[in-house]
C-alpha cells in the first residue's frame, strides 16, 4: 500500500445539501484520504471544523457505520440524548440502522481535527435529518437529498 501524502489530498469543502441547508457546515472541509487511494468499502477522511463550524446535519445511515476519533482540538457531539465534550483522543460510533442523529461541532476558539471513518454499502444507504426536513437517498448510480415525503429539492 502507497505511502500517502496528506498534504497533498485536496481540501474538499463541497456539499450537496440544498442550499438552505449547508450554513452549519460553513467552515468544513476535509480531506477524503480513502478516496485519493481509490478505496471502495469503506471511506477515510480527515475533517477539519473550523471555530462555529459543524461536521453536518444532524443525521443517521440506514446502512452504514459510522466512526470519529478526535485527532486535535475540542468538539461537541451533538445527539438524541444531549451533548458529549469530545477531546483529542476521544472517539464515538453508530452502528448503521440505529436512529441516533448526530453531528459534531467546534464550539472552541481554534481550528478541530477529526478522523471520521465509515462503510460505503454498495447497494446504497438512506441518510435521514431528524431536525430538517431532509433525506438523502443514494444508490450504485443516483444521489438525491429529497423533502421527507420524496419530493425533490
Amino acid at each position: 500500500m502507497p505511502k500517502i501524502d496528506i498534504d497533498k489530498v485536496p481540501d474538499d469543502v463541497a456539499t450537496g445539501y440544498p442550499v438552505q441547508f449547508r450554513d452549519v457546515i460553513a467552515g468544513r472541509s476535509r480531506k477524503r484520504i480513502g478516496n485519493a487511494i481509490g478505496l471502495t468499502q469503506f471511506g477515510v477522511n480527515i475533517c477539519t471544523l473550523k471555530p462555529g463550524a459543524q461536521s453536518s446535519q444532524r443525521h443517521w445511515h440506514r446502512n452504514e457505520d459510522e466512526f470519529v476519533y478526535v485527532l486535535d482540538g475540542e468538539v461537541v457531539l451533538i445527539e438524541d440524548g444531549g451533548e458529549t465534550v469530545l477531546k483529542q483522543g476521544d472517539a464515538a460510533g453508530w452502528k448503521a440502522g440505529a436512529p441516533d442523529g448526530h453531528t459534531i461541532v467546534n464550539r472552541g476558539d481554534r481550528d478541530a481535527l477529526v478522523l471520521e471513518v465509515g462503510t460505503r454499502d454498495p447497494v446504497g444507504d438512506t441518510v435521514t435529518y431528524p431536525d430538517i426536513d431532509m433525506l438523502f437517498e443514494r444508490t450504485a448510480t443516483t444521489r438525491v437529498y429529497t423533502r421527507k415525503s420524496g419530493e425533490p429539492y
